[in-house]
């Protein structure tokens, strides 16, 4: 089994790379690989909702950034966990750009776990969590909670470190995924299926 954590901050070794790290030290101890995957620090391209994803094979037709490379090593992923520095009380607009994309033109999320973790100076944290759930919730993800919200708190990796409670909620994090990607296998060796899709999606628009 394998977890593919998306460090959506500028910095590749940053706060949010730290947490993240904490993260991957649990399911690696659960014989769970990990791998962290930066976004980059260039600019990242905002989905225009243009459908050209519907005939490329799952990938965007925009290939000058980070997100199609994700994309093909999202394919060999049993779970998720994305990561983000707060900015302006939100997610960063490079992982906002990128889950933008990355859920426009993926598919096969559905049914693998997926968690948000963020990291801040001060506020904003909540804020940002939410944001970064909401991708999960309108992809059929099972979310994975820990014992507060996932979130750190520091303005340097070291600052990072000092917070405690938001490391050990990282560790918890990680024995939580690690947990549940096992359940989920164990389900499926017993022979239990994902839930069955209705045949066709409704689609309610509220002006008619």
């Amino acid at each position: 089994m394998k977890v593919l954590l998306i460090n959506g901050s500028p910095k590749a070794q940053g706060c949010t790379f730290t947490a993240l790290s904490e993260v991957a030290k649990e399911l690696n101890k659960a014989n769970i690989e990990t791998e962290i995957f930066h976004v980059g620090n260039k600019p990242i391209r905002g989905c225009m909702a243009c459908g050209g994803c519907y005939n490329t094979d799952g990938k965007c037709v925009f290939n000058d950034d980070t997100v199609n490379i994700a994309l093909e090593k999202a394919k060999d992923a049993d779970g998720f966990i994305f990561g983000s520095p707060v900015h302006y009380a939100a997610a960063s607009g490079q992982i906002t750009a990128f889950l933008d994309r990355f859920f426009y033109a993926g598919d096969g999320f559905q049914y693998k776990p997926g968690a948000a973790v963020v990291s801040c100076r001060r506020g904003g944290s909540t804020a940002a969590f939410e944001q970064l759930n909401k991708y999960f919730t309108i992809a059929n993800m099972p979310v994975v909670s820990s014992q507060y919200w996932n979130m750190v708190h520091g303005n340097t990796p070291e600052e990072v470190k000092q917070d405690l409670e938001g490391m050990q909620t990282m560790r918890t994090l990680g024995k939580n995924m690690a947990w549940l990607l096992k359940c989920i296998q164990a389900g499926k060796d017993a022979g239990i299926n994902i839930p069955e899709k209705e045949d066709q999606r409704a689609v309610t628009n509220f002006i008619r």
